[in-house]
């Protein structure tokens, strides 16, 4: 059983120019139940996140201006999808999915959200097509019901999760691991309390190397009871907003290597699905969809 948190990306229009890459939304599912990876049973469609967790993370006067349509047009530019309530429902969707996939991780060690890794939203505003963070407010809401006491963050993004170390910058029982690309955006970084930055055309052979080095390094250093993977899949040669020059082979091991961790030292582990913007549709679909085959086979 892989539970996996599901929700439309269509409930709001978009430009032209993303409706592309945000197709994976829909057509990732379909693979996994074509493929027997998932059931439909797997899946859960959840409902907007109470407001009170929101605001545990965001500040309310942006969170006010979110639900009120009243963000400036600059923080909107800022964000670059067009302001809409369906868009911040779904938002709100994503998060709750990233919730409530914590819960059922604390019982079945693992659970996804198809959409997620919202990383680029920091406190008080959003940007990068992120307007709230599902991994900070699942955690700050794991720490709060003391379902959890400290957590690992382990952002493989190649976009560095700018937001998400702004966000528990001060926070010593949340430790924010970040590997990306150094050249990609976001261009001004925040720091992480670890941040590794590639250089570009960097290929699997060192990308592997430090991934296979620096996640059980963590886990043995931070020795945290919770882990949230951010699972980008923009890490690939083909992607169109990635520099790096990693494989699907390479990719796919990447999820290897965490999972299989988080595994070994019975680490309850939530995966958002994060960036992912190849030419090629099918490209996008197998990179992501390896990330659930790795896990049913290591989880079933």
């Amino acid at each position: 059983m892989l539970p996996i948190a599901y929700h439309s990306i269509y409930k709001h229009p978009l430009p032209a120019g993303h409706k592309f890459p945000m197709m994976k939304y829909e057509l990732l599912p379909q693979q996994l139940l074509l493929e027997g990876i998932a059931e439909e049973s797997d899946f859960f469609a959840p409902e907007p996140a109470d407001l009170k967790h929101i605001y545990e993370v965001h500040e309310k006067e942006y969170i006010d201006h979110l639900l009120n349509l009243t963000l400036d047009a600059k923080a909107v530019r800022k964000i670059g999808f067009p302001l809409s309530i369906e868009l911040v429902e779904r938002e709100l969707r994503i998060a709750q999915g990233t919730i409530t996939g914590c819960e059922i991780a604390l019982k079945t060690g693992v659970a996804f959200n198809i959409a997620g890794g919202t990383h680029h939203a920091f406190t008080n505003r959003g940007e990068g097509f992120c307007l709230l963070n599902d991994q900070a407010i699942a955690a700050t809401y794991l720490l709060n019901h003391h379902l959890a006491t400290k957590i690992l963050i382990i952002d493989l993004d190649v976009h560095q999760g700018n937001g998400t170390a702004e966000i528990f910058q001060h926070h010593s029982n949340v430790f924010t691991f970040s590997v990306h690309g150094q050249t990609n955006y976001p261009f001004k970084k925040e720091v992480s309390d670890l941040d590794i930055g590639l250089a570009t055309g960097t290929s699997d052979q060192e990308y592997l190397a430090i991934i296979n080095e620096y996640v059980p390094k963590l886990i043995n250093q931070e020795k945290p009871d919770f882990i949230f993977y951010l699972s980008g899949v923009d890490i690939l040669e083909s992607d169109k907003l990635g520099n790096l020059n990693c494989t699907l082979e390479g990719c796919k091991t990447r999820d290897e290597i965490v999972f299989s961790n988080c595994k070994k030292f019975q680490i309850p582990v939530q995966c958002s699905m994060g960036g992912g913007y190849s030419p090629e549709i099918k490209t996008i679909i197998n990179a992501h969809t390896n990330t659930y085959r790795v896990a049913a086979d290591l989880y079933s």
